[in-house]
């Protein structure tokens, strides 16, 4: 996260796909309380955002943190908690049409998170 906020945060970015080949925009928010990883400020969870600057449509984004008194587990600051072996090594995936990493166990954490569902349901009913 220090990287992207020291180097990226507010840039633009676009991304041509076959889907939308004059391209889209998206920004990449850094919030600047991404250094406290306490998990009690319940306003300061979320320690960036990926915006689409069409529709304002975002995604959140929460940094895993080592947690020190559990070795091998990581944790979010909105009470998230994850093992170390199931998100690394991360693997090689391809995301609308760009290639991607994802977490080792992502099948897993798809289920525990969203239910068996997130595997096989291709569109969004929101």
């Amino acid at each position: 996260m220090e990287f992207l906020a020291s180097y990226y945060n507010m840039s633009v970015h676009t991304c041509r796909t076959t889907h939308a080949p004059r391209g889209k925009n998206y920004m990449l928010e850094i919030n600047p309380k991404y250094v406290d990883p306490s998990q009690e400020d319940t306003l300061n969870q979320i320690d960036a955002r990926w915006i689409d600057m069409l529709s304002g449509v975002f995604i959140d984004i929460t940094a895993v943190r080592p947690k020190r008194s559990h070795p091998g587990i990581m944790y979010c600051k909105d009470k998230h908690k994850y093992r170390e072996a199931d998100l690394f090594p991360l693997r090689d995936s391809v995301f609308e049409e760009r290639p991607v990493k994802i977490p080792y166990n992502y099948a897993e954490l798809l289920q525990e998170e969203y239910g068996r569902i997130s595997l096989t349901r291709t569109r969004f009913a929101g």
